[in-house]
């Protein structure tokens, strides 16, 4: 889905920018120009972002690993 027009800027795009380290409008307006002509997309912009975000970080924390201590390690 197109979320701006004007620059011609989609979900993917945004996902795409996210996937390479984005996390902020700023760094979006930068790379990508959106929100940059006549703002209209800016809180579908920030909306697709913040998802996308959310989304990495759910990931990350699902792919981690408990942290366990062995009693063995401590005593030694």
């Amino acid at each position: 889905m197109i979320v701006c027009i004007c620059n011609n800027v989609s979900e993917r795009k945004i996902r795409q920018a996210v996937d390479g380290g984005m996390t902020s409008m700023p760094q979006l307006r930068d790379c990508l120009s959106v929100g940059t002509c006549c703002g209209k997309c800016h809180p579908h912009a920030k909306q697709v972002l913040r998802e996308c975000v959310a989304d990495i970080k759910q990931k990350t924390c699902a792919q981690e690993q408990p942290l366990v201590f062995h009693c063995n390690a401590l005593a030694a």
